[in-house]
C-alpha cells in the first residue's frame, strides 16, 4: 500500500541544476532509510544517495560535491537537489524507501528521467 511519486524530472543543459522531489503516501520516518538509484542507457541500477532515518547522508562518489539529499517528515518527502550535471547523469532516476519491519521490505518509485544534454 506504500506509494513512491517521483517528479522533477527532464531535460536540462550539462551545467545546470534539477531538484527531484519523491512524495511518499505514508509516513516517511516510519523508514529506516531512503534514497535515491539511477540506472543510465546501457548500465546497472546504482545507488546514488542515501539518508538514514536518524539523518546521516551518503553518496556515490561519482556524484560527491554536486548532489545533495534532503527531506521534509512533515510533508514526507524526500528531495535531490541536482547541480553541475553532466551528460554521464542522464538516467532514469528511482526514489527507495527501506524498511526493516516485516522481515525487510524494499519501496519503488516508478521514476523519473534526467536527461543532460546541450
Amino acid at each position: 500500500q506504500v506509494q513512491l511519486v517521483e517528479s522533477g524530472g527532464g531535460l536540462v543543459q550539462p551545467g545546470g541544476s534539477l531538484r527531484l522531489s519523491c512524495a511518499a503516501s505514508g509516513s516517511i520516518s516510519s523508514f529506516n532509510r531512503m534514497g535515491w538509484y539511477r540506472q543510465a542507457p546501457g548500465k546497472e541500477r546504482e545507488l546514488v544517495t542515501a539518508i538514514t532515518r536518524g539523518g546521516s547522508t551518503s553518496y556515490a562518489d561519482s556524484v560527491k560535491g554536486r548532489f545533495a539529499i534532503s527531506r521534509d517528515n512533515a510533508k514526507d518527502t524526500v528531495y535531490l537537489q541536482m547541480n553541475s550535471l553532466k551528460s554521464d547523469d542522464t538516467a532514469v532516476y528511482y526514489c527507495h524507501a527501506y524498511s526493516s519491519r516485516s522481515g525487510g521490505m524494499d519501496y519503488w518509485g516508478k521514476g523519473t528521467l534526467v536527461t543532460v544534454s546541450s
